[in-house]
């Protein structure tokens, strides 16, 4: 079940400007132990939700956005009795982004100085203030100090401002397929995302609620980043099973494979669930990431210091396969992980998937993830 936290007091952010006050949109799974010291924060990516395990649907204003698509868990095969995040040991708090669309206050919600929806007046949002609304969050829950933070893709960057930013506060910090700075190519990548919703002639702006919203912007934009979460292989793979609809397509182009076809699905079927003024939000602060700069460190030395002097332990997840993040940019972290002699573990995942390897192989990360949930500091039901 979705719960709450309302947050009435100012929230500063990196770019200067301050939120009156925020909702964040949360789940949780497992029990919170007497002095909160089971806890795991999860983070999710950049389409992802609060609701990372078991059945829920429905989900109180959002628009319509909570489709038949989310119902199910996004990580419910890792979390829950048994599993890589055990419930019978950990308790999982998962929390939709601020900035974001599934009930926490984003670009939709409404703005208090307006009794409209905020749209293009919602401030623009860093890794850093994520992180810190989340801090807030755990504040209200009565947890001071964190057995774990995890994080894939996006989420891992969150996982790592977490360590760097807060390291008296965590034990153990796992980002899965994620990164440090934001690399030129991402950077790349999400500008062309962000192109593609900024020049849909209906975004407005971003002032679209009360009319068309900018769904061929959207759905493009989730059609460029699509080829880099799923490898290629895996698209033709699952391509497959597309209907070819010669007859349909755009105003002059006609479909003419299913990889077109496979390709087009995905970006129509984004659209229902997806706001795309979060998406921008989310694309901003990923292509601006920069761990030691967010951090207002002088170098990586210096931000890795407090880590390694609170005993922080690192497991690293690289997939080989990962076209989104490439394995390098998890070398790189390790890396400079090492020559701060801080704690870490770097695990690469043979997959065939891509970078939704870490959605949809659970075998291959579960024995790592409970290893080190059990050696970080072995937490009691």
């Amino acid at each position: 079940m979705t719960r709450l936290f309302h947050h009435p007091h100012p929230l500063p952010l990196r770019s200067g400007e301050t939120l009156p006050g925020f909702t964040l949109s949360y789940e949780i799974q497992g029990t919170l132990n007497a002095d909160g010291s089971n806890a795991i924060l999860l983070f999710h990516a950049l389409s992802g939700s609060q609701h990372a395990a078991g059945f829920n649907d429905d989900v109180p204003d959002t628009g319509g956005r909570w489709t038949e698509d989310l119902f199910d868990g996004w990580w419910s095969d890792f979390i829950g009795f048994g599993k890589a995040l055990d419930t019978s040991k950990y308790c999982v708090i998962c929390a939709n982004f601020l900035g974001g669309c599934y009930g926490s206050t984003g670009p939709a919600s409404e703005n208090p100085a307006t009794g409209q929806p905020w749209g293009s007046a919602f401030p623009h949002v860093s890794v850093s203030d994520i992180v810190a609304s989340q801090m807030l969050l755990l504040d209200h829950l009565g947890i001071r100090t964190l057995h774990a933070v995890v994080g894939p893709s996006v989420g891992g960057l969150c996982a790592l401002a977490v360590a760097t930013q807060y390291p008296d506060r965590v034990r153990l910090v796992v980002p899965i397929a994620s990164g440090g700075p934001t690399t030129v190519l991402n950077r790349l990548f999400l500008f062309e995302q962000i192109l593609a919703i900024e020049n849909d002639p209906n975004f407005n702006a971003g002032d679209y609620y009360h009319s068309s919203p900018p769904v061929y912007g959207l759905a493009l934009a989730r059609m460029i980043s699509h080829k880099s979460f799923v490898h290629l292989d895996e698209i033709e793979s699952r391509a497959r099973g597309e209907v070819k609809q010669p007859g349909q397509g755009l105003a002059w182009y006609r479909l003419r494979d299913s990889i077109e076809s496979y390709m087009l699905h995905q970006g129509k079927k984004f659209v229902t669930r997806f706001d795309a003024n979060t998406y921008l939000r989310i694309c901003e602060a990923w292509s601006t990431f920069d761990p030691v700069a967010e951090a207002a460190a002088a170098s990586w030395d210096a931000l890795l210091e407090p880590c390694r002097r609170q005993g922080q332990h690192f497991l690293i997840f690289s997939i080989d396969s990962d076209f989104c993040f490439y394995p390098e940019e998890q070398s790189a972290l390790v890396r400079h992980l090492r020559e701060a002699a801080c704690d870490v573990m770097h695990i690469t995942v043979h997959s065939l998937k891509g970078h939704d390897s870490f959605l949809l192989e659970p075998l291959l990360y579960t024995p790592h993830l409970a290893y080190a949930l059990e050696a970080a500091h072995p937490a009691r039901p």
